[in-house]
This record gives structure tokens, C-alpha cells and sequence, in this order.
């Protein structure tokens, strides 16, 4: 997959088209740090993808300006976690072990909680993986790897039912699809890097979502007819490609992103624009 990913983008550039993996402190619910990004960048816009409640930290991506058009893209990718839960009796390892590999992994059921914003029916859910790192006593320090949409406090509450009881004493996602811990900032850094002007260094340009989709060229005498807003043409194409209809993919001419396409399979028309990334007219 091509990815022109930091090829000399200026800071204007990343603002208008960028994300920000954020590192939520506790406290603070998503969208205020969203909010709080927005304020101090003087944005038009801008969009978390992938609520954490107020209490959990970690890993929080923020969209910036016209990368907010992206969330849907990323969204719907696995998370991981990391965190501590207390059962209340004290329960030997090998059985909390054995119940995990038994009930919660792979695809579960899953009710939402009581005070989520959802409609309470109960939704399938996979759980890739769920580790048992340590034990202290009845605390419990845990590892999940899980399909977006899995509710962790959930899955620790139904856990405990199983043995007397467990609830989640504290939550840290340290991976939210392709943005992981390891490239987040926290918010102490995130405000220094604005006074000391090294925003770029932050900031992931908005072309990262070609790691999540397939790249298509299209020639360069095609991009004006492109930012009008009409379909990619099978004559628009700079080589045939063979992607399967319905599939999302992110069009470029050479270094330049023209938006996100949907494959439609018709005689001449080979894909219709979803989000189109025109140049601003300043």
C-alpha cells in the first residue's frame, strides 16, 4: 500500500487534514478533550473517534478540520485494553482462567449496560483475546483484545456473576484500531508542543487511513472532473484495477489525496465518491 504519509506536510496542511492520538487523562469525558483540542488550535472542527467513558484513559484519537469526515473509516476496528478488576471472593487463578477460555472468548453475547446511551438488546461480540497477567490478592490485572463496541465494565460484571462477583476497578486502552499506545500524547505534551510550534510532529496526516483501505491512481487529467464530485470512470483509472464492488478505497493522482471512493461495478463507471477532498478556495 502506498502511503505518502508525512511527505512534507506543513502545519497547515495537518490541521486542516490530521489526527491527534490523544492520551486521556481520567476524568475529562471524550468529547471534551475533543472540544479541548478544537479550543486551543482554533479549529473549525473537530471529532474523537471511539468514546472512552470519563474514568478510562488512554488512547483517544481526535480528528482535525476536514479529517473529521474520516471517523466512519476508522471506526469499527479491534481495541485493547488493559486494566484491573477485584473479585470479591477470592477465586483460585486456573478457575477464573478456565471460566475466560470457556464464556468470554471468542464471540459472546453481550448486554449493553443499564446507563448506556443504546438501545438494551443483546449484540454478538468477539473477543479475540483476554489475558490474565497477574494476581495480587482479589486483584486482578487483565489483558483484552476485543471487536469495537465491546463493553469492558460488561464484560467484567458478567465475568463476575459466573464466580461470585467481579467489577473493574480501572481501564486503559492502549490501542484503538491502528493508533496505539506507544504514539499517543498526553495533554501536558500536547499543549507544549503549541507553544514550542512542533505541532507537526504530532499530528498524523489524514492519508493514514490508506493503511485501512486499498489505494487507486487515477490520471491527472481526471482530477478536475473528480473535484466537481462525479464518479471515477473506468477511462479515469491509470491502471485497471481489480477490487470487488462495495469495498471503500482512497483515490490519489500521484501524491495528492482526492477523497474516499465506493467500488460500484457498472460499464463505465467504476467507483462514486463518498468524501471528496477538494482544495480549498482561499
Amino acid at each position: 500500500n502506498m502511503l505518502f504519509v508525512m511527505i512534507n506536510k506543513t502545519k497547515e496542511d495537518l490541521l486542516e487534514f490530521g489526527i491527534i492520538n490523544i492520551d486521556k487523562p481520567s476524568g475529562p469525558t471524550s468529547f471534551d478533550i475533543s472540544h479541548f483540542v478544537k479550543k486551543k488550535l482554533d479549529l473549525r472542527k473537530t471529532s474523537h473517534f471511539g468514546t472512552l467513558d470519563p474514568k478510562v484513559t488512554g488512547v483517544l484519537p481526535v480528528a482535525l478540520n476536514r479529517a473529521c469526515k474520516l471517523t466512519g473509516y476508522f471506526i469499527g476496528r479491534n481495541k485493547e485494553y488493559i486494566g484491573i478488576m477485584r473479585i470479591h471472593e477470592d477465586v483460585p487463578l486456573n478457575k477464573i482462567k478456565k471460566l475466560i477460555k470457556e464464556k468470554f472468548t471468542g464471540k459472546i453475547q453481550q448486554l449493553p449496560p443499564v446507563k448506556s446511551r443504546v438501545k438494551r438488546q443483546e449484540r454478538e461480540r468477539e473477543i479475540k483475546t483476554f489475558k490474565i497477567l497477574e494476581k495480587d490478592g482479589k486483584n486482578i490485572l487483565f489483558q483484552v483484545e476485543c471487536q469495537a463496541g465491546t463493553y469492558i465494565r460488561k464484560l467484567i460484571h458478567d465475568l463476575g456473576e459466573e464466580m461470585g462477583g467481579a467489577h473493574m476497578l480501572e481501564l486503559r486502552r492502549i490501542r484503538a484500531g491502528i493508533f496505539e499506545e506507544k504514539d499517543s500524547i498526553n495533554l501536558y505534551d500536547f499543549e507544549k508542543a503549541i507553544k514550542e510550534n512542533t505541532l507537526d510532529k504530532i499530528i498524523t496526516p489524514g492519508e493514514i487511513i490508506t493503511k485501512l483501505h486499498p489505494t487507486i491512481q487515477v490520471k491527472e487529467s481526471s482530477i478536475k472532473n473528480l473535484f466537481t464530485g462525479k464518479p471515477i470512470q473506468h477511462k479515469d483509472l491509470k491502471k485497471k484495477e481489480k477490487i470487488e464492488e462495495g469495498k471503500i478505497i482512497c483515490v490519489f493522482s500521484g501524491k495528492k489525496f482526492l477523497g474516499i471512493y465506493k467500488i460500484i461495478k457498472n460499464k463505465y463507471v467504476f467507483a462514486k465518491p463518498e468524501f471528496v477532498f477538494q482544495p480549498i478556495r482561499g
